[in-house]
């Protein structure tokens, strides 16, 4: 079958090792120009050096595209009023970063004219799926080139090798290239020793983010979070944007050996797999948000949502951003945190989150109420006649019991 031509390719780039061999694939397989585009989500110094080394390696122009304030307001807040949380342990970081920076690349691939967006997803990752779910819902006829799916190189070893021939520059070599992503909101670690579950993680080797909760200091840490609406917009008092409230708490929370997780999820694409987890500001802000909808939801509401937070982390997780369904189970979230306001203090120690007060001028708990002592709006025989209605059908079944029994 002959191999399709293309005059300008738009390469999602971030310098690892995939990316790092993929602009001189393109090249000597379809003799294209590449523009070389990353995504800025919060990398830091991950980001540096990125334009020489693209231009160096063959790239014709080089876009960094700053995606920090989006991902933060349209991909990360969402998912805490939502405390979408995928198999009980991922908090997405992720399946987050991956829909706003497909955005990016098709804006730039549009303005630049290019027939082509390439990514450097393997064919048994999710990010294949996140990527190109996005691509597609923003530039449906757009061509999308995925080399893992069809050249020759089989494993990280071979692409190593590949580099190394053609002298591109790597940070990695063969003895130390875990896979990494890493952005504002976490960061994960895969591969290796990591592919056996029976393997412990070798934290003191791999984390970047913070401590061992054994590292962490002997005292507890105080903070209070504020929110409004449900997303947070102070700690201890202090106003803040999204970016500084997320760097600020990931310190912290590092410091005290908060949010590492180590778990098997199951991939989209079926296959089971092991990674390492560091989310500490996020682990934070989660149990935050949660613990205050305990006083600001009622218990219907509260019970539906936990449903829905079920279902978000699934499409988040397989890539379903710009969905109907997303779209509307959004909008479900959004107007359950209309009344998701105030202050929540957690004790932090040692990697452990512990609540110790919240105050909410939208709180449904009535202390009065609540109480073992004397009030005044709750009668207590009111509970018999509710407890027989209640009961009725339990009721009905045993005498129905007893008659077949006799």
């Amino acid at each position: 079958m002959e191999k399709k031509h293309y005059k300008k390719v738009v390469l999602a780039y971030s310098g690892g090792l995939d990316t790092s061999i993929i602009i001189a694939w393109l090249k000597e397989n379809y003799g294209c120009e590449v523009i070389a585009v990353a995504g800025d989500v919060g990398q830091n110094d991950e980001l540096e050096g990125l334009e020489a080394k693209a231009l160096a390696t063959g790239a014709s122009k080089y876009y960094c595209a700053d995606c920090k304030e989006e991902f933060v307001h349209d991909f990360i807040f969402p998912s805490i009023k939502a405390n979408a949380i995928y198999e009980g342990k991922y908090l997405l970081g992720t399946s987050l970063a991956r829909p706003i920076i497909a955005k990016k690349l098709v804006e730039i691939a549009k303005a630049e004219g290019a027939d082509a967006i390439c990514h450097g997803c393997t064919g048994k990752g999710n990010d294949q799926v996140r990527f190109e779910l996005t691509i597609k819902a923003f530039a449906p006829d757009m061509d999308i080139i995925a080399p893992w799916r069809t050249w020759e190189l089989k494993s990280r070893e071979d692409e190593i090798e590949y580099a190394e021939k053609r002298n591109i520059p790597l940070k990695i070599n063969k003895e130390t290239n875990y896979s990494k992503d890493k952005n504002l909101w976490h960061l994960s670690h895969e591969g290796l020793d990591l592919e056996n579950p029976a393997n412990e993680p070798m934290y003191d080797k791999i984390l970047e983010l913070g401590v061992t909760p054994e590292q962490a200091p002997d005292t507890p840490t105080y903070i209070t979070l504020t929110f409004e609406k449900g997303e947070p917009v102070a700690l201890n008092g202090k106003k803040m944007g999204g970016i500084e409230l997320i760097e600020e708490l990931n310190k912290i929370g590092g410091a005290n050996g908060i949010g590492i997780a180590d778990m098997v999820e199951n991939r989209l694409v079926g296959m089971k797999s092991r990674g390492v987890y560091e989310t500490p500001g996020g682990t934070i802000l989660y149990k935050a948000h949660a613990d205050l909808e305990e006083i600001t939801l009622d218990k219907e509401t509260q019970h539906f949502k936990q449903q829905v937070a079920l279902k978000l982390a699934d499409i988040l997780y397989n890539g379903q951003w710009y969905t109907p369904l997303t779209k509307a189970l959004l909008a479900f979230v959004d107007e359950t945190q209309k009344t998701v306001n105030g202050d929540v203090k957690l004790k932090l120690y040692k990697g452990n989150i512990i609540g110790a007060g919240m105050t909410s001028p939208d709180t449904l708990y009535s202390e009065q109420t609540a109480s073992f002592g004397e009030d005044e709006d709750y009668n207590q025989m009111d509970s018999q006649g509710f407890i027989n209605l209640y009961g009725l059908p339990i009721k009905v079944k045993a005498l129905l019991d007893q008659k077949r029994n006799k």
